[in-house]
């Protein structure tokens, strides 16, 4: 009986040694994180607003962890591609997504492979560009009062790029059709980037951006700004109207970015992630060089930003339903 009483005591001894080992390294290979390179997804081309800000943050962020962070360009479908491999991916700290609040309006433009508020756990709230209304200066478009005179006199002949259907820039030049009443024919493009181009080419009579990307564009007059859609003057174009100021009521929308990782991602290593990324944003002279770029920093950590995608999910619903974008 002895020994078989010894023999229990010595059985749990052993099997509360191996939790205490197991847990022991389970810690050490949480603690370890990261331990290889990171990537962070960008739903959009190389060359706009987007892919900028992803690859500052991996820039940075590869020194605060001491790994490598690469970007992958996954482009296409107004980011659903790239934002529906974010949302697949292992939540294990190793795949992040940068992007813009895109993931917000596309589920209600179209199907798509994920939902923004199941699919992915908050990590940061970056900030947020105006977008701007551009023109060469040839079309002789100087106004947001000479478009909506041109687009009444021939309705549907003005042409309008934008960085895809559903796009932040797409429903900016939406709303100022509903509160304009006039009517553009829409050409999208994949990103910001070659939409810029196409205004510069003529392709398109006008174009939708994000401002980031255009201020030397428009500084050097090959471009000319008719209206940005934030709701105060943007720093380095003071002489740009708001849409309010243009005539246009109501009709502030701006292009938003934010960092996300896989739901089910680990705490400690999203609230790891949210600090480094606060302590990024924080630093003027990255302030300075993102202002520069057209984008104004503003940092929001995780549970904020969860608050904030609830919020507006719903008001973009609106705005696609009401600009006749929804889903059928």
């Amino acid at each position: 009986m002895h020994d078989s009483r010894w023999g229990v005591l010595r059985s749990v001894a052993l099997a509360l040694s191996m939790l205490l080992l197991a847990a022991v390294a389970a810690g050490t290979a949480h603690a370890a994180w990261p331990e290889r390179s990171i990537t962070i997804i960008v739903p959009f081309p190389p060359g706009g607003p987007n892919d900028l800000l992803g690859r500052l943050l991996a820039a940075e962020l590869a020194t605060k962890l001491g790994q490598s962070v690469i970007v992958e360009n996954r482009a296409g479908a107004v980011g659903n591609i790239g934002i529906a491999a974010g949302a697949r991916a292992a939540p294990d700290g190793y795949t992040l997504t940068v992007t813009t609040n895109v993931v917000l309006i596309n589920p209600s433009v179209s199907s798509v492979a994920y939902d923004p508020i199941r699919d992915f756990a908050p990590v940061a709230y970056l900030g947020a560009a105006p977008n701007v209304i551009i023109t060469r200066p040839a079309t002789g478009i100087a106004t947001v009062a000479d478009l909506v005179a041109k687009a009444k006199a021939e309705p549907g002949k003005l042409t309008y790029a934008s960085p895809g259907l559903g796009s932040v820039s797409q429903l900016a030049v939406e709303l100022l059709k509903l509160r304009a009443d006039i009517d553009m024919t829409h050409v999208p493009f994949n990103g910001a980037a070659p939409a810029l181009q196409s205004a510069l080419a003529g392709t398109t009579d006008i174009a939708c951006v994000s401002i980031a990307g255009l201020i030397g564009h428009i500084q050097s007059g090959a471009l000319k700004a008719l209206v940005q859609t934030g709701a105060e003057h943007w720093v380095d174009l003071p002489d740009v109207p708001s849409m309010q100021e243009a005539g246009i009521p109501n009709a502030v929308i701006e292009t938003a970015q934010m960092m996300l990782a896989p739901a089910g991602t680990p705490a400690p290593i999203v609230a790891r992630l949210s600090e480094e990324t606060r302590a990024i944003l924080a630093r003027p002279d990255v302030k300075a060089k993102m202002l520069k770029a057209g984008f104004l920093v503003k940092y929001e950590g995780p549970e904020d930003l969860r608050a904030r995608m609830l919020r507006e999910i719903p008001i973009w619903k609106e705005i696609v339903e009401r600009a006749g974008l929804a889903k059928k």
